[in-house]
């Protein structure tokens, strides 16, 4: 009994070392905001022996050795691209927002040239397609997930029948995300047919990678440059709407960004150093591509104000809530904003709640029903705050609004990969862009009333309501929200 009693004592004595261990280290962290550190603090002292396995596993942005030393080399290695054509600046009152923009990656303030904005899901994947078959030199795409559906097979046959005609085909998925898809023989028929592909961050032997990185770092980011001189960027998936491993939400509602001009050099730069992180090979500088190549001569010179910027580990852990932050402080009339995870933090909180109050029209569009029930129980817990201080909360059905986009004053805009949560801020790698377009803007205004019509609004009523069992189980899981 007495040996009992002193192993007991000693496996407590240990724990309480752990926790206190694991504490200092949350606490001696200067790269973690307060809520960050108090969420982890809760848990690591309520939840025994857990909070501290939870913590060492997930509780900081470690890259495996390999691909954080090839990103440093990458990063030395390929400058940005060159500022090479006059544009028009952003608006005054944007300025500060594109600043912080150019500052994540280094990129300068450049242009968009021949914006198109495809909304239905089938314009999306036609519209690619159809340039795929039109590439004469290359075509580099990331994706986040690749799904062995219509749509993805439809997109692998594209590629292969480039890559048939000569056509340089570079495909970069993540290894989380295209797990299925990377055991389908469309996979194996675009390697055996000249498709250069790679595996950002590969799924196979997770608990072994536990010990030297976090296995949920994922590439996030939605891209594609097709012959140095068109890109698209959006939220869309390599998937059919109907999205069929997680079908009971479907359908997904996404949106995809054409872009033409010197604003496609950025995109490119992106790429390029994604695809040499994860294979240690170079391409072509497609930022030093000829200045005719970039853009077309039946495109004008001047297009709409537009900056890239692209977030991950070892990058630029504020770039999504800053650049966010500061288009929600710039805006003067309206701003509407959808995200399918929102988690926003304190900072993007207090901007919208603020922006509300001096008299800016906000409205939120967020799924009805969410695939991830945590999230959906943190997000809700932000509702009353935000609606006291006049900010109109709608939530979308059916299906998962997945469309990340903000919209200002009728003008300015971002669309990208990025959700408004914790995931997007520091632990995947993201990438936006910010434009001031009017044209392009009636556009997304257009899709945002679209998305309005299929929505319920959520107000102070809505929230009475609610039982007190549903808001203390938002609460309760919003203490969590700082580590989601």
């Amino acid at each position: 009994m007495i040996e009992a009693l002193g192993t007991l004592n000693l496996a407590v004595a240990l724990h309480l070392l752990a926790q206190i261990g694991a504490a200092i280290r949350v606490l001696a962290r200067p790269d973690k905001p307060p809520a960050v550190r108090a969420g982890w603090l809760v848990l690591i002292f309520s939840v025994p022996v857990a909070g501290v396995v939870l913590y060492l596993l997930v509780g900081e942005t470690r890259l495996n050795f390999r691909i954080a030393q090839r990103q440093r080399k990458t990063l030395a290695a390929l400058p940005p691209p060159r500022a090479r054509h006059r544009f028009d600046p952003p608006p005054e009152a944007w300025r500060a927002a594109f600043a912080r923009a150019a500052s994540v990656n280094g990129y300068a303030i450049s242009h968009a040239c021949a914006p198109r904005l495809l909304v239905p899901a089938q314009d999306q994947i036609a519209s690619l397609i159809e340039d795929i078959e039109a590439a004469s030199d290359s075509v580099h795409i990331i994706s986040y997930i690749w799904l062995d559906d219509p749509v993805g097979r439809a997109l692998a046959e594209a590629l292969i029948r480039a890559a048939k005609r000569g056509v340089e085909v570079c495909l970069l998925v993540d290894g989380l995300g295209a797990r299925t898809f990377l055991r389908a023989p469309h996979w194996q028929a675009m390697r055996a047919a000249g498709v250069q592909t790679s595996v950002a961050f590969p799924f196979h032997w997770a608990l072994f990678k536990l010990a030297t990185s976090r296995i949920d770092l994922r590439n996030h980011r939605k891209l594609a440059v097709i012959d140095a001189r068109i890109a698209y960027i959006g939220s869309r998936n390599i998937a059919a709407p109907e999205f069929k491993i997680k079908a009971r939400f479907a359908p997904w509602t996404d949106i995809l960004l054409r872009l033409e001009g010197p604003i496609v050099a950025q995109h490119a730069h992106i790429f390029a150093t994604d695809w040499m992180t994860h294979t240690g090979r170079a391409l072509a500088a497609e930022s030093d591509a000829p200045e005719t190549h970039v853009t077309p001569s039946p495109i004008p010179a001047l297009g709409a104000p537009a900056i890239c910027f692209a977030s991950g580990p070892m990058l630029d852990a504020r770039a999504i809530p800053d650049v966010f932050d500061a288009a929600i402080g710039a805006a003067r009339d309206s701003l509407t904003l959808t995200t399918p995870y929102f988690v926003p933090g304190e900072g993007l909180d207090a901007a919208l709640r603020a922006a509300a109050r001096r008299g800016v029209v906000v409205r939120l569009i967020v799924p009805r029903r969410n695939d991830s029930r945590f999230v959906a129980l943190a997000s809700r817990s932000y509702y009353p705050a935000l609606i006291a201080a006049g900010v109109q909360i709608y939530e979308h059905g059916p299906g998962i609004l997945h469309a990340k986009t903000l919209l200002a004053d009728d003008h300015a805009l971002i669309l990208g990969s990025a959700n408004l949560d914790r995931r997007s801020y520091e632990l995947n790698y993201e990438a936006c862009v910010l434009m001031s377009d009017p044209a392009l803007a009636r556009d997304l205004a257009a899709a945002q009333d679209g998305w309005l019509e299929h929505s319920v609004r959520i107000d102070s009523d809505s929230l009475a309501q609610w039982s007190l069992a549903r808001r203390l189980a938002n609460n309760l899981v919003s203490i969590l929200a700082p580590v989601l």
